[in-house]
């Protein structure tokens, strides 16, 4: 979860971002037909007590997550020096380290788990610093050792033995990415396209919008949703709910009241959308409690509400893609451009 000290930065990404420029995928089966997609996913992604609640909630409600992963969560703080940041000493994270050799074992338990149930595992980087002024050089190192950390994670701390396809995953399937706080760079889209990767979800946009593809990289943003009684817009995202509604500080007397506000800033936001142009829809959270549960509440029931209406889907990104034809038309644009 960003720090309060995060927050101004937090509003100028709500007040000056957008998608990104670039050439808008031409996606089949999205604006003004069935069905509406909605797509939500979780930062950081490591308490494992949120983990059993959010793969529970699939599964009762019908939907898909993706999963945006910090690698940090697969390191015992013991090891810490075994990650190095760009520009950082070794061992240093702006979010910890995995407790004990037991909790990253449960970890990698229930992250096998999900990806078999059919949902997504994303990067979230590492350690999870701001890389605005990072170069393409210092983003690649960062990726790279993603990937290397979530390679070896198993054989080091794992439960038994090592599923037969754990690495094939973490090459093959581990394609999507979210920056920290949002920050992004060209030099970081420049890295996420040397690297493979499918699709980057860090950006924010004016409402709910279609990704933005360019070098056959899918760019996302989280959209910006009337909140409150003014319909305030604000980042379909827990945290900046959090910053609106108590300054980013605990209000545990006003819990009902926050989970209201979100779920009804969900739901209408949903709801002109399902009535409309059917854009699909995006929802981001993290692997923290904020103000009690409210927005993991809020979720929950937007959830389960929305998820098992026969007419939607609620699918990871890369199921969004592939589903409305995108990964084909990546996999063109990849090859003509020679990217």
């Amino acid at each position: 979860m960003p720090s309060a000290s995060r927050l101004a930065a937090t509003l100028i990404i709500l007040a000056s971002s957008t998608a990104a420029p670039a050439e808008e995928a031409q996606l089949r089966g999205t604006i003004g037909t069935q069905p509406q997609y909605v797509l939500i996913s979780f930062d950081n992604a490591g308490n494992n007590d949120l983990w059993d609640r959010s793969r529970a909630l699939a599964q009762r409600s019908n939907a898909k997550f993706t999963y945006f992963l910090s690698c940090v969560f697969l390191i015992d703080r013991k090891d810490r020096k075994s990650y190095q940041p760009p520009s950082m000493g070794a061992g240093r994270s702006n979010i910890g380290f995995a407790a004990s050799r037991e909790d990253i074992a449960l970890r990698l338990d229930n992250i096998w788990r999900a990806r078999n149930e059919g949902n997504e595992i994303a990067s979230h980087a590492c350690g999870h610093f701001d890389g605005k002024d990072w170069s393409k050089a210092q983003w690649e190192t960062e990726l790279v050792t993603y990937k290397s950390v979530l390679r070896d994670a198993w054989a080091r701390y794992g439960h038994g033995a090592e599923p037969a396809d754990w690495k094939s995953f973490v090459d093959g399937e581990i394609r999507g990415f979210r920056a920290p706080y949002l920050s992004e760079s060209p030099a970081l889209i420049a890295a996420l396209k040397a690297q493979d990767y499918l699709y980057d979800g860090s950006g924010v946009s004016r409402g709910p919008a279609l990704p933005q593809r360019s070098g056959g990289l899918y760019r996302f943003g989280l959209p910006t949703i009337p909140e409150g009684p003014k319909d305030r817009p604000v980042i379909a995202m827990d945290y900046n709910l959090f910053v609106r509604h108590s300054g980013g500080f605990e209000r545990k007397d006003h819990l009902g009241e926050f989970e209201n506000r979100a779920y009804a800033a969900f739901k209408g936001a949903f709801e002109r959308q399902y009535d409309g142009k059917r854009i699909p829809f995006q929802i981001g959270l993290h692997f923290t409690l904020m103000n009690g549960d409210a927005y993991w509440r809020a979720l929950e029931r937007f959830t389960q509400e929305v998820c098992v209406k026969p007419d939607v889907r609620c699918v990871t990104y890369s199921d969004y893609i592939r589903e409305t034809g995108g990964i084909a038309s990546a996999a063109a644009h990849h090859s003509q451009s020679g990217i």
